[in-house]
């Protein structure tokens, strides 16, 4: 079972050993993101999205670490949109895309493949274009020659993982200028500034018996974990979350959202990561058995539960309900309600915390977040084929 070494997420020093790319510092640079965003997409022209009128529907595409760009508009918009907005990583292009249509391509490099081809094909086909990525790049010329809009990503954003806000914030200015979605400037600087409050509760100098990224980490890094959010807003948190598990911290987890998800979940308690062993008797923990003659403890179901501010009453009877199931069962239970507010800031507290605690469980297990030697190899062979 993997052992997460508290010293290590407590150790100013062991932190800068591993962390050889700063994330932990790019990750506090979030509320600023929103900010210099936002003025780099009043710059853009972000009000001319689309020429000023609401497309009859709007394609986003995104891939990798952009994709939850992509998830969140989609999420905020499904309520109060009145056109469709759909999502697609990569080409064809649907056929019912043209001119009436806004398509929207994310990639912080500006050369990711998806993105890039589908900015190309909406263009040939007449669509209005909103593109987000690196201002001297593939995408970015695509989009003039289309008379699009194009924001440019600003300086020192190197992973699309940390750089999700600066990715992000063009796309929801101008989902709100459209009326797909309701995140107005003042909704953003709210979001802003609970960026900044969660960097400074989750800093590395912050131990952790006080700090809550660090305390979730303890708990997710020992357990086999399943991130829930209890409705839209946190579910799409929580597939971000699970992103970030398998990308920074290298564990992998499963994600749902309330209520689909809660008879599948559920059945978990009755497995072999939960105090039944499957067996469906509770056996009572063995408080003196010995790792190194009897073992490695089985790791238990560790249930990650996002709660939104305003769930709901039936909402949040359910979750209380399955929490109560879980616990009985023996599964380990971590849970994060946000603080009221808009809700791009209340989704923003959700993220803050989790990007934070997957750190902090890569830190804590002696990995680099930033570096994947498998991925590297990986991507080598891609580019040796040709592919």
């Amino acid at each position: 079972m993997p052992r997460l070494e508290e010293a290590w997420i407590d150790d100013s020093e062991q932190i800068a050993a591993r962390d050889s790319r700063g994330t932990l510092r790019a990750l506090a640079t979030a509320g600023a993101q929103v900010r210099e965003s936002m003025a780099l997409a009043h710059e853009a022209g972000i009000d001319q999205v689309a020429y000023g009128e609401r497309p009859r529907s709007v394609l986003v595409s995104a891939l990798g670490g952009s994709a939850v760009v992509a998830d969140i508009l989609q999420a905020l918009a499904e309520q109060g949109s009145p056109v469709p907005v759909t999502v697609r990583r990569n080409v064809p292009v649907p056929a019912w895309v043209g001119p009436l249509d806004l398509v929207v391509a994310v990639s912080l490099s500006g050369a990711a493949d998806g993105p890039v081809a589908v900015a190309a094909e909406a263009a040939r086909r007449g669509a209005s274009l909103l593109t987000v990525g690196a201002q001297d790049s593939v995408l970015a010329d695509i989009s003039r020659q289309a008379r699009g809009v194009h924001v440019d990503v600003g300086r020192g954003r190197t992973s699309s993982r940390t750089s999700l806000w600066s990715l992000l914030t063009p796309v929801l200015m101008a989902g709100d200028r459209l009326g797909l979605v309701d995140v107005p400037d003042e909704a953003l600087a709210v979001a802003a500034d609970r960026l900044n409050e969660w960097a400074e509760a989750c800093r590395p100098s912050s131990e952790s018996f006080v700090n809550p990224a660090k305390s979730m980490a303890l708990s997710v890094a020992e357990s086999v974990p399943v991130v829930l959010g209890d409705g839209p807003l946190t579910g799409v948190a929580a597939l971000r979350a699970v992103s970030m598990l398998a990308r920074t911290a290298r564990i992998p987890a499963t994600w749902g959202e309330l209520p689909d998800t809660a008879s599948q979940v559920v059945s978990l308690f009755d497995g072999p990561f939960t105090a039944g062993g499957g067996a469906g008797v509770t056996q009572a923990k063995d408080i003196f058995a010995d790792p190194f003659l009897d073992g490695p403890e089985q790791p238990a179901l560790g249930v990650v539960m996002l709660r939104d501010a305003q769930p709901g009453e039936v909402a949040d009877a359910l979750t209380d309900s399955l929490l109560e199931t879980a616990r009985d069962a023996g599964a380990t239970v971590i849970e994060h309600r946000s603080a009221p507010g808009p809700a791009i800031a209340r989704l923003a507290e959700h993220v803050a915390v989790t990007d934070f605690a997957a750190t902090y469980v890569a830190l804590g297990l002696g990995i680099d977040p930033a570096v994947s030697p498998h991925l590297a190899d990986y991507l080598e062979r891609v580019r040796a084929k040709g592919l």
